[in-house]
């Protein structure tokens, strides 16, 4: 990918994907569940196709909300099958988070259409490190 701001953005974004997998990871392990496997939505077990080959930055992004949509919408299914005052805490911070990484990718695919300039784009990794701040 050519625009390093993007690039970094979406580095910063698979880098937190990566600790949501973790937060999850031990909190299924605390309650008991089982070892997660690796497969998507539907079951079938990863592989290296899963992984979006692209180099076009449009597509590449496209997909990348496309992905943020589907995984607030499964952390709000998930939502609903707990009464745990815990566990909910943690699924309405994950939400938070994806929908800050949606907003995030929507105005990085906007400036990448409007071929907007760096500075644009820097706004970007700045808006993302503010995001990280806890104001409660």
């Amino acid at each position: 990918m050519s625009n390093r701001y993007v690039r970094e953005l979406l580095g910063l974004i698979a880098a937190e994907e990566l600790g949501h997998m973790e937060i999850l990871s031990v909190a299924i392990n605390k309650l008991g569940g089982q070892l997660l496997t690796c497969v998507n939505s539907e079951g079938t077990p990863w592989d290296i196709t899963f992984v979006d080959q692209s180099v076009d930055s449009i597509n590449m992004l496209q997909v990348d909300v496309e992905a943020e949509t589907r995984a607030s919408s499964l952390y709000h299914q998930h939502l609903e099958m707990t009464s745990d005052p815990n566990m909910k805490r943690m699924i309405n911070f994950l939400i938070g988070r994806e929908e800050v990484h949606k907003r995030l990718l929507q105005k990085a695919l906007t400036l990448t259409y409007a071929t907007g300039l760096p500075e644009e784009f820097n706004e970007l990794i700045y808006e993302y490190k503010m995001s990280l701040q806890i104001l409660e």
